[in-house]
């Protein structure tokens, strides 16, 4: 996936979440009558009500539009008798996973949203480019040229707690064994604030991140899910390390990413953004904000 699809299904999922939101709390409002007060400034208040109608004056027609994008690609695909593979969907997620270090933090959707939102992406490239044609040549050369863009590099989900002498890392090595929650050493004692307020998380590493030492992957290649290890020199002082888990490394071949491959070639030619903005003609959408010609 490049660079644009992805920032599409992060947009994406960006939206998502603010629907979610609404969605919870527009049942909240229906059951309380809205009246109920969220805030209270001296005097004046502010209602569950008031604080609904600002995030829908700020943020309704993004979320309305992404909901309408989502049936659109759904009701353009069954009818073209589209269909995006679970191997594509697959390799995507394994990519994404292997080259996004923050990958899995509490705070990222699931797996099931995250592969809901890829196979969208997929089903949108298909019904844009589905009357382009690509040559087998075209295709071939563009793999021979870009086949790094096919590794998917093994790569270690890691979590870490710092601390700024070694005699510090000891204590807490000492701790784990005893039973000590690695989560909440991490969250206790890390100097790395960013990922102490994850329980330590940093996502999934590779041997080509430059974020950490390379040390970091020595090590994990050394452990067993769960396991921890260390003390390890840092720029920062010294760490220690937990192995959450591991995506082995694969090349994929010109067969299993072909249409992959020809679905960008063709985006390319054809100069179109991977939106579905241009199709809501076609599925006949009629919403909210007016006419469809207009509002795009």
């Amino acid at each position: 996936m490049g660079k644009k699809q992805l920032w599409l299904v992060i947009a994406g999922l960006l939206m998502l979440n603010c629907l979610t939101v609404a969605y919870f709390l527009s049942r909240d409002t229906e059951a309380s009558g809205g009246s109920e007060t969220v805030a209270t400034i001296g005097s004046q208040e502010i209602t569950r009500q008031d604080w609904l109608h600002e995030l829908e004056t700020r943020y309704g027609k993004d979320v309305l539009k992404e909901m309408v994008d989502q049936k659109v690609v759904q009701e353009l695909a069954d009818k073209y008798h589209i269909k995006a593979a679970d191997s594509e969907v697959d390799r995507e997620y394994r990519l994404l996973q292997a080259t996004n270090n923050s990958f899995n933090q509490k705070n990222f959707p699931s797996e099931k949203k995250w592969k809901e939102q890829i196979k969208n992406s997929l089903l949108l490239e298909e019904i844009l480019t589905k009357d382009a044609i690509v040559s087998e040549k075209e295709i071939k050369n563009y793999y021979e040229k870009n086949k790094d863009l096919y590794n998917v590099p093994e790569a270690y989900r890691l979590s870490h707690i710092v601390v700024k002498t070694k005699q510090e890392a000891e204590k807490t090595l000492k701790e784990l064994k005893q039973g000590s929650s690695f989560q909440a050493l991490a969250m206790e004692r890390s100097i790395d604030e960013f990922s102490a307020n994850e329980g330590g998380n940093i996502g999934y590493i590779t041997s080509e991140d430059e974020l950490y030492p390379s040390s970091y992957i020595t090590t994990a290649k050394k452990l067993k899910k769960g396991a921890y290890g260390g003390p390890i020199k840092t720029d920062q002082g010294y760490a220690i390390v937990k192995l959450e888990g591991k995506i082995s490394g694969k090349t994929y071949s010109f067969k299993e990413v072909k249409n992959q491959i020809r679905r960008q070639i063709a985006l390319e030619q054809m100069n179109t953004p991977a939106s579905a903005e241009p199709l809501w003609e076609a599925a006949k959408v009629d919403w909210f904000y007016g006419n469809t010609k207009q509002e795009q």
